[in-house]
């Protein structure tokens, strides 16, 4: 794949969503939501500060993180649907 996102975005795909419940439940399609969790798949170069300094972003392209449930922009990349999103609209990174 060959996208980068500018500035302070971030790529990021949805980690699969789970059929069932930890109870052994099977949740039909139409009740799912969908995961507020995935990898992070490339990064922008930084963000520019009031001075015009380069700031760095934190995550990097691996990283799993959290992110809000109305947070960033589906769209599709070569056929797979991913997410674009602002840095600050990520929650945190999951830490294995």
């Amino acid at each position: 794949m060959k996208f980068r996102p500018l500035h302070d975005r971030v790529l990021v795909r949805r980690t699969a969503e789970e059929a069932k419940t930890k109870g052994g439940i099977i949740i039909p399609d139409t009740a799912k939501e969908k995961p507020q969790e995935g990898e992070v798949v490339a990064v922008g170069t930084g963000a520019r500060s009031e001075s015009g300094a380069l700031v760095e972003l934190v995550v990097k392209a691996g990283d799993r993180v959290l992110f809000g449930k109305w947070s960033g922009t589906e769209v599709s990349v070569d056929g797979e649907e991913l997410l674009i999103m602002k840095e600050s609209d990520i929650l945190g990174v999951v830490e294995a």
